[in-house]
C-alpha cells in the first residue's frame, strides 16, 4: 500500500478536513493544528496576517456565543483581516448588532454581513452546506486553474461565499468553476484584486 500523497489528493484531503471542521465550530482551533502549516507555505497572506485572520475570527465567535448563545448561528471568516458575516439572526437588531461586535473586534480592517434574518438553520442544512463546500474546493483542485488555497470558501443556504487575494483571471476561473457546480445557486464574491 502506498502512503504517497500528490499536491492534488493532498490539497483535496485538506480542503475536506477544513469544509468539514465547519460543523463543528472549531475551524479557527483545527485549522491552526492541522491546516496551517500547509496553507501558510503557499498563502498569500503573510504567516502573521493568517495568525491575526484567525484570532479575529475566534475573538468574534467567542463575543456574540457570549451575548446570544444559541440563539442565533453566525459563521465568521476572515480573510487577510476583512471579515465576513453569514448565517442567520433571528431579527434585523440582532443582525446589526453582530456587525457591530465584527467591526469592533482589534485589527478588522472591513466587515460584510451576508446573516440572513430566519431561525438557525438546522444540522441537516448546514451539512449539506459542508458538502457543497468541499466539493466546490474539490473542483478548484481538479481545474488547476486556480489554487484553492488562494480562495476561501464557505456555502450557506446553498449560496457560495469566495474571498481572497487572486489575479482577475483567477477570480473569473473560480466564479466559472463555482457557479457550475451542482447545487450552487448563487456565488458572491469578496475578493482583493493583486493585479
Amino acid at each position: 500500500m502506498s502512503l504517497y500523497f500528490n499536491g492534488k489528493r493532498a490539497a483535496l484531503c485538506l480542503a475536506s478536513v477544513l469544509a468539514l471542521t465547519q460543523l463543528t465550530g472549531c475551524f479557527p482551533i483545527i485549522a491552526a493544528g492541522v491546516g496551517t502549516g500547509v496553507a501558510v507555505a503557499t498563502d498569500r497572506r503573510t504567516a502573521s496576517t493568517v495568525l491575526a485572520d484567525q484570532e479575529i475570527m475566534l475573538r468574534i465567535s467567542k463575543r456574540i456565543s457570549a451575548i446570544y448563545g444559541s440563539n442565533t448561528h453566525i459563521d465568521i471568516n476572515s480573510y487577510n483581516r476583512t471579515v465576513l458575516l453569514t448565517g442567520e439572526a433571528p431579527d434585523e437588531a440582532i443582525r446589526a448588532d453582530v456587525e457591530k461586535i465584527a467591526r469592533e473586534a482589534e485589527d478588522v480592517k472591513r466587515v460584510y454581513n451576508e446573516v440572513t434574518v430566519a431561525l438557525p438553520s438546522t444540522f441537516g442544512r448546514r451539512t449539506n452546506d459542508a458538502g457543497l463546500t468541499a466539493k466546490i474546493k474539490a473542483r478548484l483542485v481538479d481545474s488547476q486553474r486556480v489554487s484553492p488555497l488562494y480562495i476561501k470558501v464557505t456555502t450557506e443556504r446553498s449560496v457560495a461565499f469566495l474571498m481572497g487575494q487572486v489575479k482577475q483571471d483567477e477570480a473569473r476561473a473560480a466564479v466559472e468553476i463555482v457557479s457550475q457546480t451542482s447545487g450552487v445557486e448563487r456565488v458572491m464574491t469578496y475578493f482583493e484584486y493583486l493585479d
